[in-house]
């Protein structure tokens, strides 16, 4: 057991938290209490045109109905944007960042991986967005859960954006920033983030910053193979039933339950759930059906 463990759950206020967002928000919160660490919120509200009023708010009652209590203050990513600019002068400074006005449509046209055509030869308009110059690409790394995680080398190599043509910062700046001004030693997440992942590894490389470990949760999907999220209309989690939803999200996790956990307050529960926690009972498939 250590006291450094930090870990952290970041949802973004596009809608209210459903089953898929408590199987991560519990098994991020598992994982740092087991650990004997810190667990972080962080709210990434950096995309104004897919976020719903009053949903930030709304996910945090949700945490504190089930007992999801973090450590700290919150962290929203709205007020960040002086932090996220200084790093992208530091890359440009170092050549590593650059504009570029290629379309996604002229991505899409390419296989879906971009070539570098604006670090070569310069943007074709001032309708640019800012692409990492990727000089440190990584396309494996050990998950706890997973072992050895390998995606796609030319997917890897890409000059990914980190900052869009609209003026917004992208996901991967973002959270790497964040996460390690927060000094996160671990990401626990759902493992269809495998990708941005190696991404995200990639940019904490290129600024010569210790990454965290990575651990990949089994996604939830529906019957037909969806994945349960907001997109595809995963209803919302019930705040009147914690000890049920609960319940659901540690028998998914493959956690021991005990009879009558689902009648124990909130806190009490986790604190049960915590004494049992056991990584090597996580189930290691990609998708598993979730039971609504």
């Amino acid at each position: 057991m250590t006291t450094s463990y930090i870990g952290r759950f970041a949802p973004s206020p596009s809608g209210p938290l459903h089953f898929g967002s408590l199987i991560a928000a519990v098994g991020s919160y598992l994982r740092a209490r087991a650990e004997g660490g810190q667990w972080l919120v962080r709210i990434e509200d950096i995309d104004p045109p897919r976020e719903v009023a009053g949903a930030a708010d709304r996910i945090l009652r949700t945490l504190d109905a089930h007992g999801l209590h973090w450590d700290g203050s919150l962290l929203y990513q709205s007020d960040r944007s002086e932090r996220y600019d200084a790093i992208l002068n530091d890359l440009t400074k170092l050549g590593l960042c650059y504009p570029c006005s290629c379309t996604r449509k002229r991505v899409q046209s390419l296989g879906g991986v971009y070539d570098g055509r604006c670090r070569l030869h310069g943007p074709e308009n001032d309708q640019v967005a800012l692409r990492l110059h990727n000089t440190a690409a990584i396309a494996a790394f050990d998950d706890p859960l997973l072992g050895r995680t390998e995606t796609d080398p030319h997917f890897a190599g890409e000059d990914f954006i980190l900052k869009r043509r609209d003026g917004l910062y992208a996901y991967q700046l973002a959270v790497v920033v964040d996460d390690h001004d927060q000094g996160i030693t671990e990401v626990v997440r759902g493992n269809d983030l495998l990708e941005a992942t190696v991404r995200q590894l990639t940019l904490f490389q290129q600024l010569d910053w210790p990454a965290p470990a990575y651990l990949h949760l089994p996604l939830a999907v529906w019957s037909d193979g969806n994945k349960l999220s907001k997109q595809n209309h995963a209803p919302a989690l019930d705040d009147a039933t914690p000890g049920a939803n609960l319940v659901r999200a540690l028998t998914f996790l493959g956690q021991p339950v005990e009879p009558g956990w689902a009648h124990l307050p909130p806190g009490e529960l986790l604190e049960q759930a915590v004494s049992r926690f056991d990584l090597d009972r996580i189930p290691r498939q990609r998708n598993l059906p979730a039971a609504l």
